[in-house]
């Protein structure tokens, strides 16, 4: 998986925006992979697993490449999105792999894809249109469900419990707080969420937001962390603070420095997604799409409960 990572990749700079080539291209089928950035492990994973399977595919005897790119500020430029996908557009590509950064601001651009005749699949995250060919994406539902009964395990289905989300119009984010929320007012009475403040991803912001609910609510008995960046920031403020064990934490999405955290016992508990799958079967997907072959709609790619027990186990 690290190799796969590390794929070595040349780089392209197109009006601000770092452009990642799997390659020389000459021609035959083009991917446009458009993430919400280019930083976090998530992300890093997920092109991974697209590059994995455009490799595969060529050594098979289909060329496809896929071209990487994501705004440079990341997670919070959904109109650098837009102009991405009106860059792929221009170059009249065959497919785009949308992770949408918004679920309303991105919709102009993935109707004006497809009407352009440019096959759209979804991943990670959704968008407000059924103008899309497939959809790769964590039951985020289910697995903010799931992160809620890990809390309330965690502190004895009692207390106060804080929410770090990442951008407050994400369909992805939103789901995994709004779901989060709904199962703890149905099956933990005794549970207050003492309110929610967005980072935006970014682990700086969040640790400052996790500090001040510490600060605020000084018997808060847990936090609840919405992606990957929030999830570093909540865990370095538990540090921080010296409150491990104190103050549980439950987070989600998974890289080398949650699961120190885990590890340590900052965090109690992590969603783990697939975002390598995500690449992987996104890729296939488009390509069986351009080949007119019939494909599910929607898949879902998996959740795994990171805790102390597995941690060692997960990659």
């Amino acid at each position: 998986m690290k190799k796969i990572v590390l794929l070595a990749l040349c780089v392209v700079v197109l009006a601000g925006t770092v452009w990642a080539r799997g390659g020389t291209q000459q021609g035959g089928i083009q991917i446009a992979l458009i993430t919400m950035d280019s930083m976090d492990e998530h992300w890093l994973k997920l092109n991974a697993g697209a590059q994995q399977k455009a490799q595969e595919l060529r050594a098979a005897g289909t060329d496809v490449w896929v071209d990487w790119g994501a705004p440079v500020i990341g997670k919070v430029d959904a109109a650098e999105q837009l102009r991405l996908i009106e860059d792929a557009i221009t170059r009249k590509v065959s497919a785009i792999m949308l992770a949408p950064l918004h679920a309303d601001a991105l919709v102009p651009g993935i109707e004006k894809a497809k009407a352009a005749g440019i096959k759209v699949v979804l991943v990670d995250s959704g968008a407000n249109t059924q103008s899309y060919d497939a959809f790769l994406i964590t039951d985020n539902g289910a697995a903010a469900r799931l992160a809620a009964d890990e809390m309330a395990k965690a502190i004895d289905s009692r207390g106060q419990v804080a929410i770090v989300n990442a951008q407050a119009g994400a369909g992805t984010t939103m789901t995994r707080e709004n779901e989060f929320k709904a199962q703890m007012a149905a099956k933990y009475p005794n549970i207050t969420i003492v309110g929610t403040q967005y980072s935006d991803g970014d682990a700086q912001r969040a640790l400052n937001q996790a500090t001040d609910f510490m600060t605020a609510n000084p018997n808060l008995a847990g936090i609840y962390a919405c992606n990957e960046g929030a999830s570093v920031g909540v865990g370095n403020a538990i540090s921080q603070r010296n409150a491990a064990g104190r103050v549980r934490f439950v987070g989600f999405d998974f890289s080398a420095s949650l699961k120190a955290m885990i590890e340590r016992g900052v965090m109690n508990a992590t969603m783990v997604q697939n975002p390598y799958q995500m690449g992987y079967q996104g890729v296939q997907a488009a390509v069986n799409l351009i080949q007119g072959k019939a494909i599910e709609r929607h898949v879902d790619t998996g959740v795994t409960v990171a805790t102390r027990a597995n941690v060692a186990t997960i990659q």
